[in-house]
């Protein structure tokens, strides 16, 4: 729904995206990975230390923005105030085990309508299914209460890992890894796929 700024939420794939085992992902596979999966580690920079970290649930809209839900004292709400970038570390859900960083823009939002669209949509992320249109009520006066926010992430480079993974101790074929390389996030394919 977003209806302050016409914006849809995209609804859960029942099939995450795959990614190649034996090259680096595509920028539009890249893209593909980040919209059809659900999970993510969220960072931010601290003051000190090193990064703030969690795993959250990410809602993507047909406009490629990443959303989250937080609550508006939480410390995630106060670093993307305080510095408008955060990283999104979105995590595969099947073994072998593959993750893209998203590096993105941040905002916080507290429209109460985007705010309980975005917890609704959470809410069927986690389990499944999609929630039923007579809870947004009792969303609405959860999100109020806890003083509920959507942190609006727009994504401008990826990072991507495949997948590489030894399935016994004596394969014959040794484990190969190379390096990867930011991408932006609006990148055109090359016109042949590297091998």
């Amino acid at each position: 729904m977003l209806s302050s700024d016409n914006m849809q939420i995209l609804p859960l794939e029942t099939e995450p995206f795959t990614p190649s085992t034996d090259r680096d992902m595509l920028p539009s596979e890249r893209r593909t990975f980040v919209r059809t999966h659900r999970t993510c580690i969220f960072g931010t920079a601290r003051r000190a230390d090193g990064p703030a970290m969690s795993v959250v649930y990410y809602v993507p809209t047909d406009g490629d923005e990443l959303l989250v839900s937080t609550m508006r004292d939480r410390g995630k709400a106060k670093a993307v105030d305080r510095l408008g970038k955060v990283s999104l570390c979105v995590l595969d859900e099947r073994w072998p085990f593959t993750y893209l960083q998203v590096y993105c823009d941040a905002s916080v939002d507290d429209d109460p309508d985007v705010v309980v669209d975005v917890m609704m949509a959470v809410a069927g992320r986690m389990s499944g299914e999609p929630l039923a249109e007579d809870a947004r009520p009792f969303v609405a006066a959860m999100a109020a209460e806890e003083r509920r926010v959507v942190l609006r992430c727009r994504p401008y480079a990826t990072f991507a890992q495949p997948p590489r993974h030894l399935h016994r101790n004596d394969q014959a074929e040794p484990i190969t890894h190379w390096v990867s390389a930011s991408v932006p996030w609006d990148a055109p394919d090359p016109t042949e796929v590297p091998t």
